[in-house]
């Protein structure tokens, strides 16, 4: 189904020497099985060709441990955990980058602005905006921005590149002692290959002026290999102001040995620039006053950059398994956004420009022992994980895309630091359990261009997690997993004194780290040849809620919340050439203190769930249908506003010849639905309305069917 072939490289256990380099970043450690052959509760190793298989790994010789009836995908320590190839990955049609990551059961992303901005996601229940509490890596870099110009957490993906991805690991709650900031919802860790088995070139063309271009091979090089990749895409959209993208991406790897024994060294380059048709008021559109695709400020829009560099470096035996990894990067972003239009400007409209400019340096380091404890079998992992950011943060008030006031300027300096230990014991054939716990101390200063918010902040916060796994009994296990975690809070939420717009109204300050806890049990069972069945129930508590805030488009600290919720989700293999999926996901969202606006939680979702059938091989026909349900979520506390629920199909068709050539045609919104990609509620003003402005619904729409085809050919 592919016309790349990605060389999938051997992924055992994580980790190194405990390196502590103040000023660096943040690591997953994955714990190898413990017996050749054999995953932590005597789960078979993965097999490449077992029903299931959704990556790939190599267990460590240790100790043997046996047991019957094992599972046939390699073992997890959540219902919810999954691993997800590339290969998987790219034979789902996507319309844009981020929408990879929709292979997460119960997760949707979504766009409200231009193709270069970060998504929106949804998860569990939870409004994520940009990023927040959905932790994403790559490579070991942290896509969320900490204290960003536009929303705390912001995770930008539209530099990824799909045909190099080599899998996704998914985590979801505050379960697991390696993830950090950003992942009391859920952790997604994407990795590129390591080298591709084929060089393609490919051409992508299609409606409302999407084309894309895109090169990528391997060589030989030295003692390694090195991999380089370059992409190019332009596209307007349906939009009455065209999007006019303008995207550059490019890849350079060089790569000796594979993910357990070997080094990796990477450099990536993005820049993009665009012009965006946010959220629109649905008075507006109902009145015949703007149409559909319209937009009220023509001139909203921005640019990004982002440029990086990379190492990773491992080494296992029979008994340890150690990793470095190591990163610079440099980012950019100029965001033009117009959400009130003219409620507090009535003459040069509500315009407004987030700057974001910053330096991460980062190092990930953990070790890995295979020991005896008490006469069990055991697993012991530490590490620690170090990030620095060096940011400059402003917001200015513009017309036309023309600064005239500057609102604030804040210069920042954000570095934080963790240790974390975790231990797997094997107590018997169908008993392991998990203890974990993980320190993260967070110190940083604002020099803001309005000196009383000013300062500096620290906190620390120790976080415990435990898990308990039952089974294969009949190739089904059970498991119960329980943990604290956290997210961070934009630093200059935490130094505020006074309001920037006036420079004398007192405005309370937020704490910097604010705790959640989560708990979930589930089973997860093969016992039906070709089926991988799971089933997770889990409730997830945040002592502060993070809100989107219309009239400024940004995000505020508020009230304390609950959710509780059920996950269902399988997947299906009758033939080694045909795959179904079905993920239904449903989650009750309530703030839990009293409060006479209400007790709902605005943008939550209750009901997500997907679909899908992809068919074919490595040769001949290919293709799969997807469908896509986001329900209904309130827009304000007392749910007396709702959005409308939203219900897509995108599909593909498409042959490969024997000769490595490529034909492809995929289709979006196929049934040409009218429906929103996102809704809020919130206050704005026309330039025909009175100066209280209108409380309205404002929405951006989902795009109309579009038709891309493709041709590649792999040398």
């Amino acid at each position: 189904m592919q016309n790349i072939k990605i060389m999938h490289t051997k992924s055992s256990a994580l980790c190194c020497v405990l390196l502590l380099w103040p000023a660096l970043g943040a690591a997953q450690t994955t714990a190898p099985p413990l017996a050749p052959g054999q995953g932590p509760s005597g789960a078979a190793a993965p097999n490449p060709t077992a029903q299931g298989y959704t990556g790939a790994s190599t267990a460590l010789p240790a100790i043997t441990v046996t047991a019957p009836r094992a599972l046939e995908a390699e073992p997890t320590d959540s219902a919810s955990e999954r691993r997800v190839s590339g290969e998987t990955l790219n034979t789902r049609p996507i319309s844009r980058p981020g929408e990879m990551l929709e292979a997460v059961p119960g997760l949707i992303v979504s766009q409200h602005s231009g193709e270069g901005k970060a998504n929106q996601y949804f998860l569990r229940g939870m409004n994520l905006d940009h990023g927040t509490d959905l932790a994403i890596w790559l490579d070991g870099m942290p896509i969320n921005m900490r204290t960003h110009g536009h929303g705390q957490g912001y995770a930008d993906l539209n530099f990824l590149i799909p045909e190099l991805v080599d899998q996704m690991i998914i985590k979801k709650g505050p379960y697991y002692a390696e993830e950090s900031d950003f992942a009391s919802a859920g952790s997604l860790r994407l990795s590129y290959a390591n080298r591709l088995e084929n060089a393609v070139v490919l051409s992508t063309g299609g409606s409302f002026g999407y084309w894309r271009a895109l090169a990528a091979g391997s060589m030989a090089a030295g003692y390694g290999t090195l991999t380089a990749a370059g992409e190019i895409v332009t596209y307007n959209g349906p939009w009455q102001v065209g999007d006019d993208l303008k995207k550059f991406n490019g890849f350079l790897r060089y790569a000796e040995g594979d993910t357990a024994n070997g080094l990796a060294i990477t450099a990536l380059a993005y820049t993009n620039s665009w012009h965006s048709t946010d959220q629109i008021p649905a008075r507006a559109v109902a009145d015949g006053s703007l149409g559909r695709y319209g937009a009220v400020d023509q001139t909203d829009g921005g640019d990004a950059q982002r440029y990086s560099l990379s190492m990773r470096w491992s080494r296992s035996d029979e008994r340890t398994a150690s990793k470095v990894e190591a990163y610079g990067i440099y980012s950019t972003m100029n965001l033009y956004n117009n959400f009130t239009y003219f409620l507090d400007d009535p003459v040069n409209g509500d315009q407004f420009q987030q700057t974001d400019k910053r330096m991460i340096l980062g190092l990930n380091a953990s070790h890995l022992m295979r020991h005896s404890l008490a006469g069990f079998a055991s697993e012991t992992t530490v590490g620690t994980q170090i990030r620095f950011d060096n940011i400059g943060v402003g917001l200015f008030n513009t017309q036309q895309r023309t600064p005239f006031n500057t609102v604030r300027y804040d210069q920042v300096t954000e570095t934080s630091a963790a240790i974390y230990a975790r231990n797997t014991l094997q107590w018997t054939d169908w008993l392991r359990s998990i203890l974990g716990v993980r320190g993260d101390w967070f110190t940083g200063s604002v020099a803001s261009d309005t000196a009383a918010n000013s300062g500096n902040v620290s906190a620390f916060l120790a976080s415990p997690k435990a898990s308990l796994i039952f089974g294969p009994f009949d190739k089904t296990e059970f498991f119960v997993n329980a943990g604290l975690g956290y997210h961070s809070n934009d630093l200059r939420g935490a130094t505020i004194t006074v309001d920037p717009g006036d420079k004398t109204t007192p405005v309370a300050s937020v704490p910097l780290l604010v705790r959640s806890r989560g708990a979930e049990v589930g089973v997860r069972t093969q016992a039906i040849k070709g089926l991988d069945s799971a089933l997770a129930v889990f409730v997830l508590d945040f002592d502060s809620e993070l809100l989107f805030v219309g009239d400024a488009g940004t995000t505020e600290a508020s009230r304390p919340s609950r959710r509780i919720g059920v996950e269902w989700t399988n997947q299906y293999r009758p033939v080694p050439w045909a795959l179904l999926d079905l993920d239904l996901a449903y989650t009750q969202a309530r703030f839990t203190n009293s409060d006479p606006a209400g007790d709902f939680i605005p943008g939550a979702p209750s009901f997500i769930a997907s679909a899908g059938i992809t068919l074919g091989a490595d040769t001949g026909w290919f293709g799969a249908v997807r469908w896509r349900y986001f329900g209904t979520r309130p827009l304000v506390e007392d749910a007396s506003v709702t959005s409308s629920p939203t219900s897509i199909i995108n599909a593909r068709l498409g042959y490969v010849f024997d000769s490595g050539l490529k034909l492809q045609v995929d289709a979006f919104n196929l049934l040409n639905t009218q429906a929103s990609q996102i809704d809020y509620y919130y206050t704005s003003r026309l330039p025909n309305e009175g100066p209280d402005g209108v409380a309205d619904r404002h929405f951006h729409p989902v795009e109309p069917l579009a038709v891309r085809f493709t041709m590649a050919k792999a040398f």
